[in-house]
């Protein structure tokens, strides 16, 4: 199930960029963070995609949304110019940014890839 950030959940569960100069994600899971708003067109094409992805990879990656609408300085942080922009998080690397709705498919090589998740076999 995805979940949705606040910049609070975010300092508390994702990164504390507010007290830390070094990227340190606070997680033991990968995640992905989607940043969306609801106007937006390809944003509700990817939303299907991370839900589904979020049940097939339960426990093994994290999918979180952030509404780039209400957390404007989040979306600032990042520097988020357009949307969707994806944000993969893997445990004890940098995250690495994805810009657009991506196919199932790209999302599923992006977890092997970036995030180190082999993928899910039915």
């Amino acid at each position: 199930m995805t979940e949705n950030l606040t910049k609070q959940d975010f300092l508390d569960k994702i990164f504390d960029y507010e007290n830390e100069k070094e990227w340190k994600y606070k997680g033991d899971t990968p995640a992905i963070i989607d940043f969306w708003a609801e106007w937006c067109g390809p944003c509700k094409a990817v939303a299907p995609v991370l839900e589904e992805l979020s049940n097939e990879y339960e426990g093994k990656v994290k999918v979180y949304k952030v509404d780039t609408e209400t957390e404007q300085e989040l979306a600032g942080v990042f520097g988020i110019r357009s949307i969707p922009s994806l944000l993969f998080v893997p445990v004890g690397d940098k995250p690495q940014m994805a810009a657009g709705a991506l196919p199932k498919e790209q999302f599923v090589q992006a977890f092997q890839d970036v995030l180190g998740v082999p993928p899910v076999t039915a």
